[in-house]
């Protein structure tokens, strides 16, 4: 029982970490490393300088985090089934009001407030969806209100790991962990009843190596980005951390038009983007300032 009751896993004193994140309003150092850290899905995770017990994770622990796990799972279910419904221009436009109900979120779980100057620059950063997505005059009230369940569910899972972690005194592996720890079983369990493992195991490419070593660098990949998600959260905020998707996403969008090319320019959708870009730059400006 004591095995089931104590893991193994160094966590940080939860005294300590509420009396660091009392009236932190800025960016620190370590909070932007750990932001330019999640876009670039490369780097590690800062140690301290200082000493700090550690303890161990408990059964409790894992109950704490439980709404955490619940949220993540709603948050793939609903993600996922959102692409389907729209066109990628409007699902990128409506994607990026995460921005507002984040910040509304945050607020309500955590009680967080955001000075006006950081409020403008989300503002900037909603005109900028809408005027990339004002062309796009089809609607799918199916489509669009998945969508904004996958914007509600993402808000609700990036402000419980800013919750949580504070309260816990969990670090970012620590909160990985106990996440995976609940929510595997589960997922195992769905993905039996839907038969989606007797499928993968019927696919004709499973062992080969090639496949095997794209897959085994995707796992990498996915973790990497799930743990910067979490540190970056946990350090910053979570209206941060959706900001610095959108900067991600811009990042992306930019870099595969430049490479590969094959969508059309647009003027409206261009301006739209700009000013999205520009929305994020003054909330990164405006928080390293402390405001």
């Amino acid at each position: 029982m004591d095995s089931v009751k104590n893991v193994a896993l160094p966590v940080s004193d939860p005294s300590k970490v509420r009396e660091n994140w009392k009236g932190r309003s800025g960016m620190t150092r370590r909070g932007a490393y750990a932001a330019a850290s999640y876009m670039a899905s490369a780097a590690e995770e800062p140690h301290g300088t200082d000493d700090k017990p550690t303890t161990l994770v408990s059964y409790k622990a894992l109950v704490h985090t439980l709404p955490l796990a619940v949220s993540y799972l709603l948050y793939m279910l609903v993600t996922m089934e959102s692409v389907r419904g729209i066109n990628i221009p409007m699902y990128t436009a409506l994607r990026r009001t995460t921005v507002a109900v984040t910040m509304i979120v945050e607020y309500l779980l955590t009680g967080k407030k955001h000075s006006l100057p950081v409020v403008g620059s989300v503002g900037i950063i909603l005109l900028g969806a809408f005027i990339a997505g004002a062309r796009d005059l089809s609607f799918d009230a199916y489509g669009y209100a998945v969508v904004f369940m996958a914007n509600l569910c993402t808000a609700i899972y990036l402000a419980l790991i800013a919750r949580i972690g504070k309260s816990s005194g969990l670090n970012s592996f620590g909160l990985m962990w106990c996440n995976g720890i609940i929510c595997g079983p589960m997922l195992l369990f769905w993905t039996s009843v839907r038969g989606d493992l007797g499928a993968i195991m019927k696919f004709p490419y499973l062992f080969l190596p090639g496949f095997q070593a794209v897959m085994l660098l995707s796992c990498i990949m996915a973790f990497a980005i799930n743990y910067f998600v979490f540190l970056n959260t946990t350090l910053n905020s979570a209206l941060t951390q959706t900001i610095c998707g959108n900067l991600k996403d811009l990042f992306t969008i930019s870099l595969g038009w430049l490479l590969f090319g094959g969508l059309p320019f647009d003027l409206l959708n261009t301006v739209g983007q700009f000013l999205a870009f520009l929305g994020s730059c003054l909330y990164a400006y405006y928080k390293l300032l402390g405001k």
